[in-house]
């Protein structure tokens, strides 16, 4: 089930794979099992819910059983914002995980169905052709590559081979919440239409996929420590990039802020990353509102090089950095 192609990328590979004891990433577990390829699990149990616990006891079961290692990580009670909240925790301890231990890919259970999901919410809510291609089976990341193994596979087919194979897995009731919105859409309108109109529906995202190539540019983003920075392309390819390489980081980009990014030279999102759109050059650092006397000496050198005001506090404080972004803008363009 898994594909050929998706299996290269995971081969001679550290693999960490997000596990829940769900449908979906019990189905990749197994699957990953019979094709021989190695990797360890990761869950959090968020302490949410009573059957959390027998959860995590079938990850580490099942991690003894074929000798890999279980990363557990026990989450404190989130009391708002719950689905941003504890993705964002999700992320943040599967980042210190593949920093720690030199992981070269981490691997998710998404499918065809949330794929689907994701483009229809997006439709709805207003989005361009960029953000409607949504998920793809690789994405890379500052240090590692996101994979999504089972991106061509609709729900239905892995449950299907969980029960033919007589696979223990866990459901999660929440996921039947229709007040949660993602829910909503799910069993409404994205879950009838699959059942319906699978085949063409996988055929027209290998049609989006072939398309996104010519939409979107694949641009090195090149980090150093706090701080990064990639080549602009086009207004739409760059922000698709600053929302991805920001999703890594744990910060969604909101509409509102999208539309900002596409006025704005210099933009502040979540009062956390300050995004500067130089003509050649997209950089992104931390933003502080700690105030620092900068010395008239740069304040001037700043000026003379068009450095916006509130990049300087921070680069003023990072000689390295401001040295870089310098090299950057003051090379000479090549035609």
């Amino acid at each position: 089930m898994l594909e050929l192609k998706t299996l290269a990328l995971l081969k001679n590979k550290k693999n960490l794979l997000a596990f829940s004891a769900g449908i979906d990433s019990t189905a990749l577990f197994f699957l990953l099992i019979n094709s021989k390829i190695k990797f360890d699990i990761a869950i959090v149990n968020y302490s949410v819910r009573e059957q959390s616990k027998e959860e995590v006891l079938y990850a580490q079961e099942l991690a003894k059983k074929y000798n890999i290692i279980c990363h557990i990580h026990n989450a404190i009670k989130i009391n708002k914002n719950f689905e941003a909240k504890a993705r964002e925790l999700r992320y943040n301890f599967f980042h210190t995980l593949i920093k720690e231990n030199s992981y070269n890919n981490l691997l998710t259970a998404h499918h065809l169905g949330d794929r689907f999901e994701w483009m229809m919410m997006q439709f709805c809510k207003g989005a361009g052709c960029a953000e409607l291609t949504g998920m793809s089976i690789l994405e890379s990341r500052d240090n590692y590559s996101l994979i999504r193994p089972l991106l061509h596979l609709d729900k239905t087919e892995l449950l299907k081979y969980l029960d033919n194979e007589k696979i223990k897995y866990f459901i999660d009731k929440t996921n039947y919440d229709k007040s949660i919105k993602r829910n909503n859409f799910r069993h409404n309108i994205t879950k009838p239409l699959l059942k319906e109109y699978l085949s063409g529906i996988k055929k027209s995202f290998e049609y989006i996929d072939e398309d996104k190539q010519y939409l979107i540019k694949n641009t090195d983003i090149v980090t150093i420590k706090d701080f990064s920075y990639f080549k602009s392309f086009n207004s739409r390819s760059d922000i698709y990039t600053i929302d991805k390489h920001l999703k890594s980081l744990g910060h969604i980009i909101t509409a509102k802020e999208r539309e900002l990014l596409k006025k704005e030279k210099s933009l502040v999102l979540g009062r956390k990353f300050l995004i500067v759109q130089d003509k050649s050059y997209i950089f992104i650092s931390p933003f502080t509102d700690e105030k620092t006397t900068i010395n008239k000496e740069f304040k001037e050198l700043c000026r003379a090089l068009k450095i916006e005001p509130k990049f300087r506090t921070y680069l003023y404080n990072n000689t390295k950095i401001f040295e870089k972004v310098r090299d950057l803008i003051t090379k000479p363009k090549i035609y």
